[in-house]
């Protein structure tokens, strides 16, 4: 095998070990929390802070990674955002109060954000057009299976007390990770083509990052805080932000310059389509993790790490599926098997809400794993294809952008899902909260939640389906040369 095949073919694993390394950082925290909790005497707010601003944080800092990824070169920016994302960790993993643990967590955040919207911009520039699907499945893949490997795992090395580092073993384990995977990028990342030189705009990135933060920091704490004031102000500032942003970044692409917006995306049929399904889709998938999260932990009674193993078919599932799928997408296009996909998950989130009104405190733990393998199913079938539909008109020098506009639509209309999912769940489980009967009725009203996102997603999807002059079959083919210096 020449040199040359033997880094292509390493380039895949290679780019998503960085997304694997996002997504289990973002969920491990919560098998976590107890340890740390009494390690570091965090109150209430610091552990929402600890767990919800990496969220916040990579979500604020997305459209502007991928802005960085498309003037400064894909190649630079990921492996910037991984050796920083590496640091960062390392941090996190020697704090020594809760405030440092929330800063160092906060710049984890960043530095993800810096990383990740280069994975997709790499796979859709180096993949011939018959070889993305297959790239498309492992990303979905790795998407999904990682935040369950990061609650099962995250479990392991907790109860065995890893090298008698307690919590601190879940962050420090990236070091090792991260050097690897630096070292292997450097390798095989091909430099490509020098993206366009133009200078970062620093007010599209104040104000979109700024209404960003304004919108997902209630959001990510309003629940646990009971929405006080402050919470709903911040949300109202976020409007008039987001619209002088707006008005700010069309003015400044009127007068030829660069803005940190692409808006000219939006005019691609099936960018704006698949931004529609991801709202829904991400609305649905990440409530309904955290809500069979609660459901097991604190209405069943089992432990972290039991909790994580009933997620093991999921992931099993969620392996299995896009392996399949990327075939399906090849002979029946991606709208169907996004709608195929949708199918399965209706029939899982249905069969969990029957499980859950008639056996009520009393459901099998068995039944709940088998629609949660139903669902990784579903999820895993839509994820790729919606990514690859999602991405089809994108233009090459719009590459990044457009992953880092996609991501940062998934992390807000997931927190939002979550806000507002959680906050009907506790709601219907009143105070104080009840046993598993109450676990369960608060559920079963969840899972209806998710029958009507799911619904809705299906309903979406017919967008995808109506082909454009935006969104000829030759955009389809058009290959996205990535930037990388």
């Amino acid at each position: 095998m020449r040199s040359s095949e033997r880094r292509h073919r390493l380039l895949l694993p290679v780019v998503l070990a960085g997304m694997f390394m996002y997504g289990f950082d973002l969920n491990v925290i919560n098998v976590a929390v107890p340890s740390l909790q009494h390690d570091l005497h965090a109150g209430q707010a610091a552990l929402e802070l600890v767990v919800g601003g990496y969220a916040f944080a990579y979500a604020a800092g997305l459209v502007t990674g991928g802005r960085l990824g498309d003037l400064y070169g894909h190649r630079r920016m990921f492996l910037l955002g991984m050796a920083a994302f590496t640091a960062a960790s390392v941090l996190c993993g020697l704090a020594q109060s809760p405030g440092q643990l929330v800063a160092a967590r906060l710049l984890q955040g960043l530095t993800a954000a810096m990383m990740v919207p280069q994975i997709l911009a790499v796979i859709m520039g180096n993949f011939a057009a018959e070889e993305r699907p297959k790239a498309l499945a492992w990303f979905g893949v790795t998407a999904a299976v990682s935040g369950v490997f990061g609650q099962v795992l995250g479990g392991l090395l907790l109860d065995a007390d890893a090298f008698g580092l307690g919590w601190r073993v879940i962050f420090l384990l990236n070091l090792p990770v991260g050097v690897v995977v630096l070292a292997l990028a450097a390798g095989v990342l091909p430099r490509g083509t020098a993206g366009r030189q133009a200078a970062l705009d620093p007010v599209g990135v104040l104000g979109v990052s700024g209404s960003l933060a304004l919108a997902l920091v209630p959001l990510v704490l309003g629940r646990g805080q009971g929405w006080p004031p402050w919470c709903w102000g911040l949300l109202i500032a976020s409007v008039p932000v987001a619209l002088l942003t707006l008005s700010y970044e069309r003015r400044l692409l009127a007068r030829g310059s660069a803005p940190l917006l692409d808006l000219s995306l939006f005019r691609v049929r099936t960018f704006s389509a698949g931004l529609a399904v991801s709202v829904a889709f991400m609305s649905y998938f990440t409530s309904s993790i955290f809500v069979v999260s609660l459901l097991l932990q604190n209405g069943l009674g089992l432990t972290p790490l039991q909790a994580g193993l009933a997620f093991a078919p999921m992931a099993v599932a969620g392996v299995v599926a896009p392996l399949v799928g990327k075939r399906w997408i090849i002979v029946h296009g991606t709208t169907k098997v996004i709608l195929l996909g949708c199918a399965i998950d209706l029939f899982a989130n249905l069969a969990l809400a029957l499980t859950l009104h008639l056996q009520g405190g009393h459901v099998d733990v068995l039944w709940l794993a088998a629609a949660l393998a139903l669902t990784g199913l579903g999820n895993t079938l839509i994820l790729p294809a919606l990514i690859g539909a999602t991405l089809s008109g994108v233009q090459p020098r719009q590459a990044g952008i457009a992953s880092g506009m996609l991501n940062t639509t998934q992390q807000f209309a997931g927190a939002a899902g979550l806000a507002v999912v959680g906050t009907v769940f506790f709601h219907a489980l009143g105070t104080p909260p009840a046993g598993a009967a109450g676990h369960a009725a608060a559920g079963e009203t969840a899972a209806w939640i998710s029958v009507a996102l799911v619904a809705a997603m299906a309903v979406l999807t017919a967008a995808l389906a109506r082909p454009s002059r935006a969104n000829s079959p030759s955009a389809h083919r058009e290959p996205v040369t990535t930037t990388g210096r």
